[in-house]
């Protein structure tokens, strides 16, 4: 069993290792998730060597490009802050995620205060952040702050386990029958999110004879992954719901057929949330098993302690 391993900033585990001294500690981080993933902690401005407390590093404009100086003194630290990044890069080849400090001008994925002529504006990204954005373009990356929002949230979350059953396929050897086993499970995840992205990728997987077995999944995550940072929307949430509804047309009686079909629809109106029609699917499912339906990642896509999906 693969470990599911998430890098995080080290100052949302609770380690005093902020410029003031202090932390950010995340009560989701460190209440929920850390009981299904492996934490990888790092600090990159602790890695330069300066301590806790120390001077604080702000990101200037200078000329074309932007650096990071401190705040008192004006030392340039963007060499050093740049090649602690890189050297950390090759360690988290096997991370099925991470999440960032907001804010931070070595952690901040995006509106991190950049300083000009003008004063600060919102517009720079991390320069430890900028460079595992670089280096691993597919892996789930969010800000702790963005997971506050429910669906941001229940977003990335999703993100991180479907990473990480790639990376559990990748890592037993693809084979063309396990990644269109994989594709099928996550037909109705992938169609919730983006119809257009499930008939794509299974175009790719129906044209892969003759090709490279190599450029065919790389070909397919490249496509998964955005696909699945598109947010779901109700629209697409019920079109599913829909479909899964058609494996009990001939199961269920009228009256449990009108009660399924209310339920979709009172959330497709925002009267409830998708956890209602969810829960009563999986009530039928277990009533009338249906091995095709049972291997759907849509149903269960990540632990249900999570509560994920009890405020979308």
């Amino acid at each position: 069993m693969y470990k599911l391993r998430v890098g995080i900033s080290a100052c949302l585990l609770g380690a005093q290792v902020r410029f003031d001294g202090g932390h950010k500690r995340s009560a989701f981080c460190t209440q929920e998730l850390a009981q299904h993933v492996e934490f990888v902690p790092l600090c990159p401005e602790m890695g330069l060597g300066l301590g806790s407390p120390r001077p604080a590093i702000r990101l200037v404009r200078q000329g074309e490009g932007i650096a990071a100086v401190t705040s008192q003194g004006g030392e340039d630290l963007t060499a050093p802050l740049l090649a602690v990044s890189q050297q950390a890069m090759p360690g988290m080849a096997d991370l099925s995620g991470y999440i960032l400090c907001a804010k931070s001008p070595s952690c901040g994925m995006e509106r991190v205060r950049v300083y000009g002529p003008r004063g600060g504006i919102k517009e720079g990204v991390g320069l430890f952040a900028q460079t595992l954005l670089t280096t691993y373009p597919l892996l789930p990356v969010e800000e702790e702050g963005r997971l506050q929002d429910p669906a941001l949230r229940e977003n990335f979350i999703l993100r991180l386990f479907a990473y990480h059953s790639w990376q559990q396929l990748m890592g037993d050897g693809p084979s063309p029958a396990r990644l269109i086993a994989f594709h099928a499970r996550y037909k109705y995840l992938l169609m919730s999110h983006s119809p257009d992205a499930y008939a794509r990728l299974g175009r790719l997987l129906g044209q892969m004879q003759g090709r490279p077995l190599e450029a065919v999944a790389a070909e397919y995550i490249q496509q998964l992954m955005p696909a699945l940072r598109q947010l779901a929307s109700r629209a697409g949430h019920s079109n599913v719901l829909q479909h899964l509804q058609g494996y009990f047309k001939r199961v269920l009686s009228a009256p449990q057929k009108q009660e399924l079909a209310s339920l979709i629809e009172q959330y497709r109106l925002g009267l409830l949330p998708l956890l209602a029609p969810l829960t009563l699917l999986r009530h039928y499912l277990r009533e009338y098993p249906n091995a095709y339906l049972a291997q759907q990642i849509y149903l269960n896509p990540y632990p249900d302690t999570l509560k994920l999906r009890t405020f979308l």
